[in-house]
């Protein structure tokens, strides 16, 4: 009777939690592609994003973020719940504020010291019950190639969307996010967005560059800077030259990835 008696109470709270909302109160957390301990890291959150919980499992959650509508499982253990009002407050993107430092901090409610990374929305904090008397919440100016090489040498992580390691759609997302464009999470998605331009010489310092395979699969995405420079996550973020064939390693002297397409979201 026992043992029934917490089935069905893990049963009304697994119910309970679907379409609840839940925020990132760590510096980050790992999506994962599947509900399992073996599974690939497919995404990350930050500090301050919220999401939806689609999906209730014994050990996972399936979330939706609310900032890109992309989705994956997160580990049960690190759910943090938010009041609905507060839903209401985030959802509006165009005044969200986000760290553009590499590290940064907040103070919890039982002032414990949180460190937060590059891309934590700073606005989220009060949600939370968290404070930082020392970040002026205020708009950034910072251009989008700026911001870029704050990420200088982060290394590449496969699904990584933070200090820690970032992939190049990832990269590319996260320096937008900075400066409240939303970019979808994978390349593909990247891919369809903006206006295509017929020429490199028509880019402009902020603009995406897109690079496919022998197959023409789209699989790679980098950031131009000015004069035929490119900044992108490739082992690293690292810069490198462009130009119409590609990028071109001047280490190296090859060229590692053929260009494509290049986009302008009229930043």
């Amino acid at each position: 009777m026992v043992e029934a008696g917490l089935l069905q109470c893990s049963l009304k709270e697994s119910k309970s939690l679907k379409n609840q909302y839940g925020i990132c109160d760590l510096s980050v957390i790992n999506i994962y592609e599947q509900a399992d301990a073996h599974s690939s890291v497919v995404n990350q959150m930050l500090y301050g994003d919220h999401y939806k919980i689609k999906e209730v499992r014994k050990h996972y959650l399936l979330i939706e973020l609310q900032f890109d509508k992309s989705k994956g499982w997160i580990h049960r253990n690190q759910f943090h719940p938010i009041a609905e009002d507060n839903v209401q407050v985030l959802n509006d993107f165009s005044k969200a504020v986000y760290n553009d430092e590499p590290i940064g901090y907040v103070i919890d409610a039982i002032n414990n010291l949180r460190t937060i990374l590059f891309g934590a929305r700073m606005d989220a904090m009060y949600c939370i019950n968290h404070h930082n008397k020392d970040f002026e919440l205020s708009p950034k100016t910072r251009s989008i190639p700026e911001l870029a090489l704050t990420l200088l040498n982060t290394p590449f992580m496969q699904g990584g969307r933070s200090t820690f390691g970032v992939d190049s759609s990832g990269f590319t997302q996260l320096i937008y996010k900075n400066c409240d464009i939303v970019l979808y999470r994978s390349v593909e998605q990247q891919s369809e967005q903006g206006i295509p331009l017929s020429f490199i010489e028509e880019s402009k310092p902020g603009d995406l560059a897109f690079f496919d395979t022998k197959e023409g699969i789209i699989h790679h995405v980098g950031i131009i800077l000015p004069n035929n420079y490119i900044i992108h996550a490739f082992g690293k973020v690292r810069i490198d030259r462009i130009d119409h064939t590609g990028i071109f390693n001047p280490e190296t002297k090859q060229y590692t990835h053929h260009l494509r397409v290049i986009k302008s979201l009229e930043v």
